[in-house]
C-alpha cells in the first residue's frame, strides 16, 4: 500500500506514474492480454456476429454481452418487412443465463520489451499533436500509478507536461513536476523533451525551456509495460491520450540544449540513433498494427485497438490541392504520425457464445440472430444481421442481389446504444441513444469523442443500426439501411424470381462473384464501394453483363478493408459529412492500400461510368410531402411495352401509391441524375482546370423523378457546391447499353425498391427490365 499522502496526492495532481515493483518480467506475446487494459461493462444486452455473411451448410458464430437472461433465435427474414410473425425461424437456443463481457476501448502502442537497470540520466522525446486537454495521459511510460519506481511523460488539463522519475521510494511530490498550464495547444503539432542528468529535471516545449528540478538520485524503470500513449494502474492501462504522436524516443543521458533545439527543427523526420538511444520508433509503418524500434534492443510495440495511420507528421503541410497529382510517396517532409483515441474500439474481443451451422438447403437471403428479454417490465428485441450466401457447389441463380452492408456500417453511431421495447426505431445519421457510461460512438457520420474523424469502422461491433426494423424516418416508415434492401428482396420472391445475395464484404474479396449471373442487382443505400469492387462490376459490365440499380447516391464514397477483412476504412472529404476538415486534405490516403480517398468520382473510380447517375442531393425524410414519384417520358421504349404493356403515357407519374401525401414513394432522401442535367443546375464555375464530364454514349432517359425542393433539402454540382433547382428535379430513370459493354437500368433513388410493392405499373417495367436481361421467372 501507498502511504496516505502518496495517495491524496496523486488524487489532487493526477500525475502518480510508478509501477508494481513486483510485476512480473514482460516475455513477446503476439498482442497485450485484454487483462491490461482497462475495461468497461456495457449495461444491457448488445451482440455481433464474427461473420457478415456465411455460406448454406457454413457454420456462423454469435458473441453476446447480455446482463439479463435471454432467448436466442437464429431467423431467415420473412415476407413482412413490418413485423417478425412470418418469418422463417431456423434453430432456437435454450434460455440463455446473463453473462456479461467487458469492452477495452482505448488504442495505444504495447511494447513488449521494456526498459531495464538503473539510471543516473534519461531523456524522453516526443512530437504530439493533443486533440484533448481535459485530463490527464500518457505519452511515454513505463510505470504504475500504484508503485514508486518508473518513469512517464504525459500530458494533463489545460496544457501542462508531467515529468515523471521514479527511484523506488519517494513519494510523489518529489518525484512528480510539472511545468505550467497553457503549454499545449489542440490541434498544434509540440515538440516535447524530457531530460534528467542525476542532478536536475529539465521540460523543453518546443526547443525552449518550460521548467527544471532538482532531483538527485538513481532512476529505477521497474518491470512495468513500456507504453506509447497510455499510462498504468495495477497492472492497466488507462490514460489514454487523444493524440497523434510521432517520433519518440528513449536516450539513457539527458540531452543538451544545443541537441534540443536541433531535435526540434528536424521536425521529427530524422530518427535518432546511437549508443545512448535505449529506444526510436519513427511509426513510418502507415499500415498494420506492428510498430518497429530502429535500434536493435528488439523493443517493438505492437497498437492496441488499431489506431489510426496516415495522418502526417509535424513537418506535414496536409492542405494539399484537391485535383493536383499529390502522392504521398513522393513528399519527404510528410513525416509520419499515429493518431489514438481514448475510445478507439473495432473489435470488442467478446468470447463466441452461440454457434449454429446453417442448413446446407437454406435460401440465400438476409438473416438475423434475434435476442428476446425483459427489460424495464417490457419486452424487448435486439438484432444481429448476417447475410446467408449459396454454396460454392450449388447452381447460381439468374440474379445475383447485393446487400450495402457498407452504407449498414457507416451509420451504425451507437453500437452499445440502448434498446427500445418499440418494435419499430429511428436511427438518425448519429445513430440512437447511447447507453450510460458513453462507450465508443463514432462513425462516418460522427467524430471521435475527443474530436478526431472517424475514419475506420469495425465489424466485429454490435451492428444495431442494421436491424430489420430501423426507421430513418419515423412517420414515413421510411429506412435506407438494411429495411430499405428487404422490399426488392421481398418483391423478387414473391414475384417468382430466384436470386443470390452477397454482402459489400464478398464482392469486394472476390470481384469475380459477378461472373456467370444473367443480373446483378445493386440494391437499397449503395454508397460506399471499393476499388475491388468497381473492377468487379466494371468487368462484369464489359463482358456483357447486365446491371439494375434500385439504389441512390450509389458508388459515392471510396472505402478499403483490412487483410483480415475486419475494418472498413472511408476518408471523407469535399462533401457534406465530411470526416477531415479540406484544409488536411492530404491525411485523405488510406492506410489500408495507399491510395487516395474520399469521393469516388475523384479517386479514379467515378460511378457514372459504370451505371450512368451521379448524385443530386439530399432532402428530409420526416413528412410524405418530401417525396415525390416518377414521370414516365419515353414511353414508347421497349421496357415499357415488352413483354408486358405497360399502361403509363407521357406525363403520367408511377412509383407511387397515387397520392402526392402517402408513402411509398419511389423519390426520397437521395437520388441520382444524368451528368448533363447536373451540369445544367450548376451555379459556380467549375474548379480551374476542370470539367462536368459528358454524358456517355447510349444512354436514354425513361423517366424523370420529382423532388419538391421547395419543401427542403440540399442539391449540389458536380464539384459539391450548393445549388438551388428551380424545378422538382428529382432522380432520373434511364436504361444505357454500354459502349464499353453491358446494359444498364437505374431507378436512381432509394426508394425505388420500396415502391414496388404498392404500384403494379412501376412492377411491371422492373420485370420487363429483367425479362430483356434474360431473367425468366420460376413460379
Amino acid at each position: 500500500m501507498l502511504p496516505r499522502n502518496r495517495r491524496r496526492f496523486i488524487q489532487e495532481t493526477g500525475l502518480g506514474v510508478a509501477v508494481i515493483a513486483s510485476a512480473p518480467k514482460l516475455v513477446a506475446t503476439p498482442k497485450p492480454p485484454a487483462r491490461v487494459h482497462r475495461e468497461l461493462r456495457v449495461p444491457g444486452v448488445h451482440a455481433y456476429a464474427m461473420q457478415e455473411s456465411v455460406a448454406a451448410g457454413d457454420e456462423i458464430g454469435f458473441c453476446v454481452s447480455a446482463d439479463t437472461a435471454y432467448e436466442f433465435t437464429v431467423v431467415r427474414l420473412g415476407p413482412d418487412p413490418d413485423s417478425p410473425a412470418k418469418d422463417e425461424v431456423l434453430h432456437t437456443f435454450p434460455q440463455v443465463a446473463p453473462r456479461a463481457q467487458p469492452i477495452h476501448p482505448g488504442s495505444y502502442v504495447y511494447v513488449e520489451r521494456n526498459i531495464t537497470g538503473n539510471f543516473t540520466a534519461l531523456s524522453l522525446e516526443i512530437w504530439v499533436r493533443p486533440w484533448s486537454l481535459n485530463e490527464l495521459a500518457g505519452l511515454i511510460t513505463q510505470e504504475d500509478k500504484q508503485a514508486s519506481d518508473g518513469f512517464a511523460l504525459g500530458f494533463g488539463k489545460n496544457g501542462y507536461v508531467g515529468f515523471f522519475v521514479g527511484d523506488g521510494h519517494s513519494p510523489d511530490e518529489l518525484v512528480i513536476h510539472r511545468s505550467a498550464e497553457g503549454l499545449l495547444q489542440k490541434n498544434r503539432w509540440h515538440h516535447i523533451i524530457a531530460t534528467w542528468d542525476g542532478h536536475t529535471k529539465r521540460i523543453w516545449v518546443d526547443g525552449k525551456a518550460a521548467g527544471q528540478w532538482k532531483f538527485e538520485g538513481v532512476c529505477l524503470p521497474g518491470k512495468h509495460p513500456l507504453r506509447l500513449g497510455a499510462m498504468g494502474d495495477e497492472g492497466r492501462s488507462l490514460r489514454f491520450a487523444d493524440a497523434d504522436l510521432a517520433m519518440p524516443v528513449i536516450f539513457s543521458r539527458a540531452l543538451t540544449e544545443v541537441e534540443i533545439k536541433e531535435r526540434f527543427a528536424q521536425k521529427g523526420l530524422v530518427a535518432a540513433r546511437g549508443k545512448h538511444v535505449l529506444a526510436c520508433w519513427p511509426l513510418d509503418e502507415e499500415k498494420g498494427d506492428r510498430v518497429r524500434v530502429v535500434s536493435d534492443n528488439r523493443r517493438h510495440g505492437r497498437i492496441v485497438n488499431h489506431a489510426t495511420w496516415m495522418i502526417g507528421g509535424p513537418s506535414f503541410d496536409a492542405n494539399v490541392d484537391r485535383f493536383g497529382d499529390y502522392d504521398p510517396k513522393n513528399d519527404s517532409q510528410r513525416g509520419h504520425g499515429l493518431r489514438l483515441a481514448s475510445d478507439d474500439l473495432y473489435d470488442c474481443g467478446w468470447e463466441v457464445t452461440h454457434r449454429y451451422r446453417i442448413p446446407r438447403d437454406a435460401k440465400p437471403g438476409i438473416c438475423v440472430g434475434r435476442l428476446r428479454f425483459q427489460q424495464e417490465g417490457a419486452e424487448h428485441l435486439q438484432h444481429v444481421t448476417f447475410i446467408v450466401r449459396k454454396p460454392k457447389r450449388r447452381k447460381k441463380a439468374p440474379i445475383l442481389v447485393l446487400c450495402a452492408t457498407n452504407t449498414w456500417r457507416a451509420y451504425s453511431g451507437t453500437p452499445f446504444g440502448k434498446t427500445s421495447a418499440q418494435l419499430k426505431q429511428v436511427f438518425g445519421t448519429d445513430g440512437t441513444m447511447n447507453s450510460p457510461g458513453d462507450p465508443p460512438a463514432f462513425n462516418f457520420y460522427r467524430n471521435h469523442a475527443a474530436g478526431q474523424g472517424t475514419y475506420q469502422q469495425g465489424l466485429r461491433m454490435p451492428w444495431p443500426v442494421a436491424g430489420p426494423y430501423v426507421l430513418y424516418g419515423g412517420p414515413t416508415n421510411y429506412s435506407h439501411l438494411m429495411r430499405a434492401d428487404r422490399f426488392a428482396h421481398i418483391w423478387l420472391e414473391q414475384a417468382g424470381y430466384e436470386f443470390d445475395v452477397i454482402s459489400d464484404l464478398d464482392l469486394h474479396r472476390d470481384p469475380d462473384l459477378l461472373r456467370g449471373y444473367e443480373v446483378f442487382l445493386i440494391n437499397g443505400h449503395s454508397e460506399y464501394w471499393s476499388i475491388p469492387m468497381y473492377r468487379g462490376l466494371e468487368k462484369y459490365l464489359a463482358g456483357g453483363g447486365n446491371a439494375v440499380v434500385l439504389s441512390c447516391n450509389s458508388l459515392f464514397w471510396r472505402v478499403s478493408f483490412n487483410d483480415e477483412g475486419t475494418i472498413l476504412e472511408c476518408r471523407k472529404v469535399d462533401a457534406p459529412g465530411e470526416q477531415l476538415p479540406r484544409e488536411r486534405r492530404g491525411e485523405c490516403w488510406h492506410s489500408h492500400d495507399g491510395l487516395r480517398g474520399g469521393l469516388s468520382n475523384e479517386c479514379g473510380v467515378p460511378g457514372w461510368k459504370l451505371i450512368g447517375l451521379t448524385t443530386l442531393g439530399w432532402n428530409n425524410q420526416g413528412s410524405a410531402k418530401n417525396f415525390g414519384p416518377y414521370v414516365a417520358e419515353a414511353t414508347d421504349h421497349f421496357l415499357f411495352r415488352q413483354p408486358e404493356q405497360v399502361e403509363l403515357k407521357p406525363g403520367d407519374k408511377f412509383g407511387w401509391v397515387g397520392k402526392d401525401d402517402q408513402t411509398p414513394l419511389a423519390n426520397g432522401h437521395e437520388f441520382d441524375i444524368r451528368l448533363s442535367t447536373l451540369a445544367a443546375l450548376q451555379e459556380k464555375p467549375s474548379p480551374p482546370g476542370q470539367s462536368v464530364p459528358a454524358d456517355p454514349e447510349g444512354m436514354v432517359r425513361l423517366a424523370n423523378g420529382i423532388i419538391p425542393w421547395k419543401e427542403g433539402g440540399a442539391a449540389f454540382d458536380y464539384w459539391f457546391n450548393p445549388i438551388k433547382p428551380k424545378t422538382d428535379q428529382g432522380g432520373e430513370m434511364i436504361y444505357w447499353e454500354r459502349p464499353d459493354g453491358g446494359r444498364v437500368f437505374n431507378a436512381g433513388a432509394i426508394g425505388s425498391g420500396w415502391a414496388l410493392h404498392d404500384d403494379p405499373k412501376w412492377a411491371a417495367v422492373v420485370r420487363n427490365v429483367l425479362h430483356h436481361f434474360g431473367v425468366a421467372k420460376t413460379a
